[in-house]
């Protein structure tokens, strides 16, 4: 219980948690819709500088600005930001001819676009811990003779040998087919004294043709339900990953665009959850769903060394893009 108090303190009194206060940047009188607050978006978009238009009435519609297109559908969660798929908390609602958005929502996913979160002056991100999914005892997804584990870790090496010839310094929480608990994994990465947390993963279905592309995930603000889980389903509550939500919405975002333009995939979006390993990250951190193992074609392709180096390549780029947006 106190660990819990402790968590929730955190959560409200930190600078870079934005998910429960009010936006300094919105004037709009708040309503309750389904429970929950949401903010009529024409308005608060005009504040933003930005213009609402339909793209099909009464169903899809769009706000610009000069660097910021959001497009989303009434009664959904799935959006687009500068054309990459990101999952709401809540639906966007239309009632009596306007527009609603939750707070929640302008909160930690529209306002880390418009009012980037930056690191502290003369910080610098320079250590980067990878975490391969899955090892020993706990091999992953199985498709065949394939196991997800060695993939990750080769995936992992490629990567810290990328971004060691880019200037980082790269830390990997197994570099041997073992076993590591999910609590150690986090806990790794704080000894470090890591920058950025990424834990790479490959994904699977019993689905398998219909199902290929990459997402990536970060921790669910607090208060909102992850993303898999199903609106109104599943744990709510505040983790300390939570004082990093801005930060680990860019991180996600930059590497689900990387991803998708660089190896051109599906975009399966940004998503939200609550695994262990972000929920305890004390620092940035987002969970990478790389593909698709189970497809015929994508699987085939996760298996080549050359498509593994430009999902690397991919990776590094992000965490490039990432530096540069919040001045690190």
């Amino acid at each position: 219980m106190n660990r819990f108090i402790a968590c929730l303190l955190m959560a409200f009194l930190s600078p870079s948690v934005g998910i429960c206060a009010p936006s300094p940047v919105n004037s709009t009188n708040p309503v309750w819709l389904n429970g929950h607050e949401y903010i009529r978006f024409g308005e608060w978009a005009a504040l933003q500088g930005a213009k609402v238009a339909w793209l099909q009435k009464d169903e899809t519609f769009q706000a610009a600005a000069p660097s910021f297109r959001f497009v989303a559908k009434v009664d959904s969660i799935q959006a687009h930001i500068n054309g990459v798929e990101i999952w709401l908390c809540y639906p966007v609602l239309a009632r009596n001819g306007a527009l609603y958005l939750s707070r929640a929502d302008l909160n930690a996913t529209l306002k880390p676009f418009l009012s980037p979160p930056r690191v502290h002056a003369g910080k610098k991100i320079k250590t980067i811990c990878l975490d391969p999914g899955h090892g020993g005892k706990d091999p992953g997804f199985r498709i065949g003779a394939t196991e997800e584990q060695k993939h990750t870790l080769l995936l992992a090496q490629e990567v810290q040998r990328l971004l060691t010839q880019a200037g980082f310094k790269v830390t990997l929480t197994r570099t041997s087919d073992r076993f590591v608990e999910l609590s150690d994994r986090a806990d790794w990465a704080s000894r470090k004294k890591a920058d950025v947390f990424i834990s790479l993963h490959y994904n699977a279905t019993p689905n398998a043709r219909a199902v290929q592309g990459s997402e990536v995930y970060c921790l669910t603000p607090a208060g909102a339900f992850s993303t898999n889980a199903g609106l109104g389903r599943g744990d709510s509550s505040v983790c300390p990953g939570n004082q990093s939500d801005p930060f680990n919405l860019l991180l996600a975002y930059h590497l689900q665009a990387a991803l998708t333009h660089g190896l051109s995939v599906t975009d399966r979006g940004v998503r939200r959850a609550r695994f262990a390993v972000l929920r305890d990250a004390k620092m940035p951190a987002a969970l990478v769903e790389a593909g698709f193992l189970s497809h015929p074609a994508e699987g085939r392709r996760i298996l080549d060394p050359n498509y593994r180096r430009q999902i690397a390549k991919a990776i590094v780029q992000a965490l490039q893009e990432y530096q540069k947006a919040v001045g690190g």
